[in-house]
């Protein structure tokens, strides 16, 4: 729910995939979250309020979260990680393909990498995950991926993934991050696969098993994303994406921009 500009950062998430062609939009939540299931839930007074004075501006901005797409909600119970609350969908996801989205990443709009993510699921038949090319001294606190490439074609295969290995034991500077297309084989992989890395159940390693499997729902491919792209959960990069997304804004990009000039050229505190 931190704000990003005038939205939430969930709300970002949640857009990026309805463009996507996702309106079914299962959310995967813990104790004290209902803030974020109230976001997307009606106000009927102040809507009703908002439309009796005539604003309709802001009751389109009120309705707007509303309006996404079917929002649902599971609790994971025990925070036992990633690849856990991914389990925790499987009822409602059933037997199709579906795409995991993790609401501290965000995508800027004007990318399409879920749309490409998931094109080559189709194309494949396989899971997806999304690569970001980081310095050698950070991959650390990334899953990494040792990759080959796939002739003439954008994406790479996935040979194995390592959960935050140290820089010397990282097989390249392919970071995971928080955008997957998964086959539903994934599930049983998961029922299967026992604690990892901080006691907790790691979806990366369901991925290694599913990269080794050939036939129905086996391989893995990646998506190499050079966008924009932002982690809100790190300081500096949520900073830089209120920064970037307000600039962009018909609204209030260019007075932000101009302002941004002159505080940088320290003639404005």
């Amino acid at each position: 729910m931190l704000p990003v500009v005038d939205k939430p950062a969930i709300q970002y998430v949640v857009e990026e995939a309805v463009r996507a062609g996702m309106t079914d939009v299962l959310m995967i939540t813990g104790r004290n979250k209902r803030s974020l299931e109230d976001h997307f839930d009606r106000v009927p007074f102040i809507e009703q309020t908002l439309e009796n004075k005539g604003d309709l501006e802001k009751l389109a901005a009120v309705r707007e979260a509303s309006e996404l797409g079917d929002i649902h909600y599971v609790r994971q119970g025990d925070p036992k990680g990633l690849g856990h609350a991914v389990l925790r969908s499987r009822q409602h996801v059933g037997d199709e393909p579906f795409a995991v989205l993790l609401g501290d990443d965000l995508i800027d709009e004007n990318e399409a990498l879920l749309s490409r993510m998931i094109e080559v699921q189709e194309q494949t038949g396989g899971s997806v995950i999304a690569l970001l090319e980081v310095e050698p001294s950070e991959i650390s606190a990334y899953g990494c991926a040792d990759v080959t490439v796939v002739e003439g074609e954008d994406f790479v295969k996935i040979n194995h993934m390592v959960e935050k290995p140290s820089p010397e034991e990282a097989p390249s500077n392919l970071a995971v991050i928080g955008r997957y297309v998964l086959h539903p084989a994934i599930f049983d992989v998961l029922e299967e696969t026992a604690p990892g890395r901080g006691g907790e159940i790691q979806l990366t390693d369901a991925l290694q098993t599913l990269a080794a499997q050939d036939g129905e729902g086996g391989g893995v491919y990646g998506v190499v994303f050079r966008g924009r792209r932002y982690d809100t959960g790190d300081k500096l990069s949520y900073l830089k994406a209120v920064v970037t997304i307000a600039s962009d804004r018909a609204d209030i990009g260019e007075d932000l921009r101009s302002w941004l000039k002159q505080f940088t050229e320290g003639s404005q505190a």
